[in-house]
């Protein structure tokens, strides 16, 4: 099986890279879809695609949607799509990696009267998509990594304020990204599973670049991918969710 993993930037790509060639060291160059300058060149080990799509859910959905029409189209389609990458933990998750339960579309939707109003909500479709839960219970326990919802934002949060209406919106939310409800979209377009894995750059409220963990972040997200590979590489399509 094969599997795409959509992060936002080239450093989130190489450091999935990093952790993906230290578990399974690539045998040779794969023939894997073209890319265009903003992304840069896939890259990964066999049977795994590596892409940095931009930052924010559009660009997450475009870039994804474009990976997977080109393996169609080169008889060489995915069986899973995962989202990957640093972004915020909610407090006490602001270390260490996340595995998403859900991924939840958190700010698209409408303000009222009554308050905000989700997509859901407001008929026009759904805030969130399901994951394979016993795989993604799997791939947290090779991990070490903290189970729960994330968060799909356009506007990354950064007052105390927002993280507190964020998270009572959102019970058991363990984390907050840019992508990853794109990814999701674009994968369950074509009737794929979506996972999300995330590594905790700094927590989410108050915006402290002082206190930015990235590169601590990068690390781990290259450390996970090397735990998990296993796991992605002995689940196959179809098992139990």
């Amino acid at each position: 099986m094969r599997v795409l993993v959509v992060t936002a930037v080239p450093a989130e790509r190489e450091a999935v890279t990093r952790g993906c060639r230290r578990a399974e060291p690539p045998a040779d160059s794969a023939a894997d879809p073209p890319s265009d300058s903003r992304s840069g060149p896939p890259s990964g080990p066999p049977d795994v695609v590596v892409v940095a799509a931009g930052v924010g859910p559009a660009a997450a959905a475009a870039g994804t949607a474009r990976a997977l029409a080109l393996a169609e189209r080169d008889g060489r389609p995915f069986g899973l799509v995962v989202s990957a990458g640093i972004g915020g933990g909610f407090a006490p998750h602001v270390d260490g990696p996340l595995v998403a339960t859900a991924i939840i579309a958190a700010d698209l939707g409408a303000q009222t009267h009554d308050g905000f109003a989700s997509l859901t909500e407001l008929g026009f479709g759904t805030d969130r998509h399901p994951v394979p839960l016993a795989l993604a219970g799997a791939v947290a326990k090779a991990a070490g990594a903290v189970l729960g919802p994330v968060l799909t934002v356009s506007t990354a949060t950064g007052t105390a304020e927002r993280a507190a209406e964020l998270a009572a919106r959102h019970p058991g939310a363990v984390g907050e990204a840019m992508e990853g409800f794109g990814v999701a979209e674009a994968a369950t377009a074509l009737r794929l599973p979506a996972l999300e894995i995330r590594t905790v750059s700094n927590s989410v409220g108050p915006r402290d670049r002082a206190a930015w963990r990235v590169h601590d972040a990068l690390e781990e997200l290259s450390d996970a991918f090397t735990r998990v590979m296993p796991v992605l590489a002995d689940w196959r399509e179809g098992e139990s969710t």
